[in-house]
């Protein structure tokens, strides 16, 4: 691949920076405290098929778009009423707990090293409020955070990974698109974003076809990769 030479750095956020499943395990515990472990894994899974089967339907078309906030109150009332509450106060703290997600522990710390040499975007599935509440319960800094909600569809569209090349009014091939999800990161080498893929025991990894600019351990390694590529563009603002 040619030399990697960046302008910004473009973050995926629910999984890469955050463990999202975490999150929603605490909001399933809270809702039902008796619960084992083995019932709270299987409502977690009933969560998240929901998520990911809704976000397909809207993107083959078979579904208009909706929010984020719309997709996890209805996992919410699913994982209710499998759990046999009703209480409809229980069910949105529940669908809330897809706000509250604890990030890895090298996160914040890498995002401020990041920070010193890279303009920092987050690039989320999740709502522009859904966003924001998750990035200030995590402790994450951004100099610009993007919501797909902005383009009206869900990640892997390329209307989202469109979002970050005209913030930045950069060519896609100088962003740098960074996930723990192998299906992110093809999706953005289609718009021509470079891309690196970080390892997160929630990801999605890369098979053996896949070939990405840079693999890394955590955000310090990718740090350490992205200073060994090239300079630091000056000036930049500390978000």
């Amino acid at each position: 691949m040619s030399k990697l030479e960046i302008d910004a750095v473009v973050f995926d956020v629910l999984g890469t920076l955050v463990d999202e499943p975490a999150g929603i395990r605490n909001g399933i515990r809270e809702l039902d405290p008796s619960l084992d472990n083995l019932s709270v894994e299987r409502l977690l899974s009933l969560w998240q098929q929901h998520i990911e089967r809704e976000q397909r339907r809207i993107l083959d078309g078979g579904r208009p778009y909706v929010t984020s906030d719309a997709l996890d109150q209805e996992a919410a009332r699913l994982v209710a009423d499998a759990a046999g509450v009703g209480d409809p106060a229980a069910v949105a703290a529940l669908a809330r707990s897809g706000r509250r997600l604890p990030p890895w522990p090298d996160t914040v710390t890498g995002l401020a090293r990041l920070a010193e040499r890279h303009p920092l975007i987050g690039l989320s599935n999740a709502s522009r409020t859904a966003l924001l509440e998750v990035n200030a319960h995590a402790g994450l800094r951004w100099h610009q955070a993007l919501s797909a909600e902005d383009a009206r569809t869900y990640k892997p569209d390329p209307a989202v990974y469109q979002l970050a090349v005209r913030v930045t009014g950069r060519p896609p091939g100088r962003l740098l698109m960074v996930a723990t999800h192998a299906w992110d990161l093809r999706a953005a080498q289609t718009l021509g974003l470079r891309t690196a893929y970080v390892t997160r025991p929630v990801g999605d990894p890369p098979t053996a076809a896949d070939q990405f600019d840079l693999y890394a351990n955590d955000l310090d390694d990718l740090a350490d990769q992205l200073d060994k590529a090239g300079p630091a563009r000056p000036g930049l603002p500390k978000p």
